[in-house]
């Protein structure tokens, strides 16, 4: 370990979604578990190996609830309420783990494969028909996941389209809780309340089966309530319509630096579940780290984390660890063995991994057979990258075709 109590980083690290930070390397060699100051100015552990960061997340002793608590080390300003941090966590409570996971199911839930591609030709006719350039983040990323998401929940497609503009303000990142942070949170749960409240007849998708088991007199949990479930459905679409179009544009940044595995996508799409994978593994999209709070003493590495410590995983850090991915840097569609960290782990894995997959699979055949010749509009290095927000985000994804 260093000498020094902090590592010598920058926290967070850049935002640029398209280099790897070359603070990730360092710290994996020489201090694979670092003290770091958070944005809050709170002391924090940041684990950046594969084994470590998957350590973490699988330990049940990590809580991701309790980072939501009062009076803990905070990554960030708690900008979102409460409540919404650990949504998972109150579906779990209430024995609904199984009916979101259903709902999120590529071949069981509402959203298809087959619905999914018809979507991604129906944006990329609109394309087409205007003509390049383009933004592919508001022209296609951002109204096929909104669609995907809204198909799921039992959304209307146009209130899913409301529902994104102001999507960005629910994943801020600051230092201190600002004036109208939950604004936007209070706005959209209001709108879900209203679909949660709407008569049967008008409900349809995960809406309508939480408001049903709602309804089961002979289902134990009477605690289930119009308010848990608006919060679920609230979360779920943030959480879900987010990353989703977020991977997308990163996967069309990585591809279009690819042209010869683009080329091998179209003569063979059956690979294209391969390569997402391998996108998943080496694309930038999370920004700041995981975080979880111990509940105990936890060795970690060389280190003691003590109970009420936090520990922000670096994502990137790990799925970039030479240890786990020979040749990490390379983008590899034969690599095999590719276990990231990109859904986490353990406990918390994401519930729309699945969904997830299929999603990009979908809109990435797509993208490559209909537009072959896909390519930015302007060099790499003059794309803008948000800044103070949980996701690296370019703020347009311009391109040809």
């Amino acid at each position: 370990m260093s000498s020094s109590p902090y590592a010598p980083v920058q926290w967070p690290l850049s935002r640029r979604g398209d280099v790897v930070p070359a603070e990730c390397a360092e710290l994996r060699r020489d201090s694979p578990i670092a003290r770091i100051r958070t944005l809050t100015g709170d002391d924090a552990w940041l684990v950046t190996s594969y084994a470590l960061a998957r350590q973490v997340l699988e330990d049940e002793r990590f809580s991701l609830r309790d980072t939501a608590a009062p009076d803990v080390p905070r990554q960030y300003a708690l900008t979102i309420p409460a409540s919404a941090v650990n949504t998972m966590g109150n579906v779990n409570s209430a024995g609904l783990h199984q009916e979101v996971l259903r709902a999120f199911g590529p071949r069981t839930g509402p959203a298809s494969a087959q619905w999914m591609s018809r979507r991604a030709h129906d944006l990329v006719d609109v394309m087409v028909e205007e003509g390049a350039p383009l933004d592919l983040r508001q022209r296609f990323a951002e109204p096929y996941s909104a669609a995907l998401v809204c198909q799921v929940l039992g959304l209307p497609y146009e209130d899913g389209l409301r529902l994104m503009s102001g999507l960005d303000l629910g994943f801020v990142t600051s230092p201190v809780v600002f004036d109208g942070c939950t604004a936007n949170w209070d706005k959209d749960f209001a709108f879900v309340l209203r679909h949660v409240r709407a008569p049967r007849g008008d409900q349809s998708g995960l809406i309508r089966r939480l408001c049903e088991l709602r309804d089961d007199t002979r289902r134990d949990g009477g605690d289930l309530t119009d308010e848990m479930i608006a919060a679920t459905v609230t979360s779920l679409f943030g959480a879900g319509a987010m990353s989703t179009y977020v991977f997308l544009l990163h996967a069309v940044l990585t591809l279009v630096q690819h042209p010869d595995v683009v080329e091998r996508l179209r003569k063979n799409p059956q690979a294209m579940p391969r390569a997402v994978e391998e996108l998943m593994r080496c694309t930038l999209s999370i920004g700041d780290g995981l975080p979880r709070i111990a509940r105990a003493d936890v060795r970690v590495g060389e280190v003691l984390v003590r109970a009420g410590e936090l520990v922000l995983v670096c994502v990137e850090g790990a799925n970039f660890d030479p240890e786990q991915f020979p040749d990490p840097e390379r983008f590899d569609l034969d690599r095999t063995g590719n276990n990231h960290l990109s859904f986490g782990a353990g406990r918390h894995f994401c519930p729309a991994s699945a969904i997830s997959r299929v999603h990009a699979a979908e809109a990435l055949t797509v993208l490559v057979e209909r537009l072959p010749r896909l390519r930015l509009a302007l060099p790499a290095d003059q794309l803008v990258w948000r800044t103070g927000n949980i996701k690296r985000v370019p703020e347009r994804l311009p391109v040809l075709w």
